[in-house]
């Protein structure tokens, strides 16, 4: 059974498009690094102090999108569908430049970006890969919603509930088990928004770069777009691919039971700050080629086929 060892990208790829919050056109390039390097992103248009660590203790203002933050004030938006993309492909190791403070919205899903990535294929690098194991279950309640995660040996599952009095989209539940291995309709899954939200949104300076072409526009029983829905769950997937980039951001892939009910990126992101709060509640693991970690590879190894 190989090992489980750290990968990063062949080549270099790249995007351009447009910020869905602050509307600025931007260019985005993905570079491979070396081990143990980790995810961080390079403010190019920025001369000094522009790297910044893909960390939840980093998150800063986590409405409505993911932004991180550096020790000097350096900020990159809407990270988190690229960092879905990079725990899906099973990518450890990346160097993201960047030219503006907002990760290109591109379609509003992850699939260009997952498309872009297994064109150029992943590269196995020498060190292996680390894994956070939970000890026991740490949970966030805020009112109605809350998040949890508990023990669960070598998978990740996220179960997450949306909850809006919205005749369309209504209260839907779905679970996503990562040695399943399809992640399909969660990359493909978009952004979305009610049309009545629209110009609160806009009032608080966000949505600037949005549209029809990046995201789903919901107005009573009606989606505004032409094409509909590209599958039937895309909501709930699309908050479940928000929730695995977010969960990216422990620095490490995470095997644990994720439960939660009217969550997003503030609810994740204190989640984990209340998980690594404390030793009791995690240990990080190495890969190796021991029995144990012959069972994380079965887990692992239908997710990463695409790119392994």
């Amino acid at each position: 059974m190989p090992q489980l060892n750290q990968k990063t990208i062949n080549d270099t790829i790249k995007f351009q498009g447009v910020g869905l919050h602050n509307g600025i056109n931007v260019n985005l390039t993905v570079k491979p690094a070396k081990e143990n390097f980790g995810i961080k992103f390079c403010r190019t248009d920025i001369s000094n102090e522009n790297l910044i660590e893909a960390n939840y203790q980093n998150v800063v203002e986590p409405v409505l999108c993911t932004k991180i933050k550096n020790d000097k004030g350096t900020t990159v938006s809407t990270v988190e569908h690229l960092m879905a993309a990079f725990f899906g492909e099973g990518i450890d190791n990346a160097l993201v430049e960047i030219d503006s403070s907002e990760v290109p919205i591109l379609d509003g899903s992850a699939s260009e970006f997952v498309d872009a990535i297994r064109s150029v294929g992943l590269k196995e690098q020498k060190e292996l890969r680390k894994f956070i194991k939970i000890l026991k279950k740490v949970e966030v309640k805020e009112g109605s919603k809350y998040i949890s995660i508990e023990p669960l040996d070598n998978d990740l599952i996220v179960d997450f509930e949306i909850v809006y009095s919205n005749p369309l989209i209504r209260t839907r539940r779905k679970e996503f088990k990562l040695s399943d291995g399809d992640l399909t309709n969660i990359y493909n899954s978009r952004t979305f928004c009610l049309y009545e939200d629209i110009d609160f949104i806009k009032s608080q300076g966000l949505a600037k770069g949005g549209s029809l072409e990046n995201a789903i526009v919901v107005k009573g029983n009606e989606i505004l777009n032409d094409d509909g829905l590209r599958n039937r769950h895309e909501f709930v997937y699309h908050k479940i691919l928000d929730c695995l980039g977010d969960l990216m951001l422990s620095g490490y892939r995470i095997f644990g039971h994720v439960k939660t009910s009217q969550g997003g990126h503030a609810l994740t992101n204190k989640l984990l700050l209340k998980l690594f709060s404390e030793k009791s509640n995690w240990s990080l693991e190495s890969g190796n080629s021991s029995e144990k970690n012959n069972q994380i590879e079965e887990s692992l190894k239908k997710t990463f086929a695409a790119s392994i």
